[in-house]
């Protein structure tokens, strides 16, 4: 067990990201093994809370694959997936909606347990994410890809999202968009998160996911990485399917004005706290292609704020 000086040292260590994310925003994709284990769910609430009550602008963007294939094999309902995406009808975007509701429902609640004042919205709330439907270019030599109802993001108006902040609310969002006609769309919500990140100009964005981060070439962890170099990784294929969507995201939103992108280990206990208040971190940092110095701009940034 830590020391009373251990303990005091570790809270005066975490004073200057408190000082430097003040009043900041950071968009957090909630994912992997840590939406399905009992202990890591109350304890991300728990962070999530935390973040709120010493200032910061939490907003909590959460997938829910594992339960939606778990309501699909319940009801007897056939999953298939076309490059790594699952092809959804109207029967299973209605289970995709159940499962998501559950899930943003669970975490809302979990939030407002733990001392946050948490809500639950989803893109067809105000009509604030649009969506229109994705297109997947065939495989060589293959037929196009029909996805049915998945969609990407068209635009976010993030007026309700600032409303809540600006009230000291935890947004959590489910990833559901809508389309002009009305139609309701299923988001990769590392994509939305991403978007929602840019469209904030977020402070950071943090991906949690059930992998380390981004491998490099050498087998390694990378953990401070650019995002050209992210890239090129995922062009040549090294970047395997579990971060490859969040890869994809993390370059876009530096590109686009996020100051950081952290792709972690949400298996990890306090996985966000870490990477949010603690120098060593647990994953990869990607940063823009024209940043300073990762670590000495970070030095400079948080000890000069």
């Amino acid at each position: 067990m830590p020391t009373a000086a251990t303990t005091a040292r570790t809270l005066a260590e975490a004073l200057p990201y408190l000082r430097a994310y003040h009043g900041k925003a950071i968009v957090i994709r909630f994912g992997g093994r840590a939406m399905a284990d009992p202990a890591l769910k109350a304890m991300f609430a728990r962070d999530v809370a935390l973040l709120r009550l010493v200032g910061m602008k939490p907003i909590v963007v959460h997938g829910g694959g594992w339960r939606i294939d778990e309501l699909l094999s319940t009801m007897g309902l056939p999953s298939h997936r076309e490059q790594g995406l699952r092809v959804t009808d109207a029967r299973t975007l209605t289970v995709v909606e159940m499962a998501l509701d559950e899930l943003n429902q669970e975490r809302t609640g979990l939030i407002n347990q733990h001392g946050g004042r948490a809500v639950g919205i989803n893109g067809q709330d105000g009509r604030f994410i649009r969506a229109v439907k994705r297109r997947v270019p065939a495989a060589p030599g293959g037929a196009p890809v029909d996805l049915g109802f998945v969609g990407d993001v068209a635009s976010i108006d993030v007026e309700l999202v600032n409303l809540l902040l600006s009230r000291e609310f935890v947004p959590v969002v489910m990833p559901i968009g809508v389309a002009d006609d009305g139609t309701a769309y299923h988001i990769l919500s590392d994509r939305l998160a991403g978007e929602l990140a840019r469209a904030l100009a977020a402070e950071k964005l943090i991906l949690m996911t059930n992998a380390q981060g981004v491998v490099g070439r050498d087998g390694r962890l990378a953990w401070i990485v650019r995002a050209k170099e992210v890239e090129s990784l995922v062009t040549e294929g090294l970047v395997d399917g579990e971060v490859r969507e969040r890869a994809i995201a993390a370059v876009e939103a530096v590109r686009s004005g996020v100051r950081s992108v952290h792709i972690i280990d949400g298996g990890v206990p306090s996985a966000l706290l870490l990477e949010v208040l603690t120098a060593d971190g647990v994953g990869t940092a990607i940063r823009s292609d024209d940043a300073p110095d990762f670590l000495e701009d970070s030095r400079a940034y948080l000890f000069d704020a």
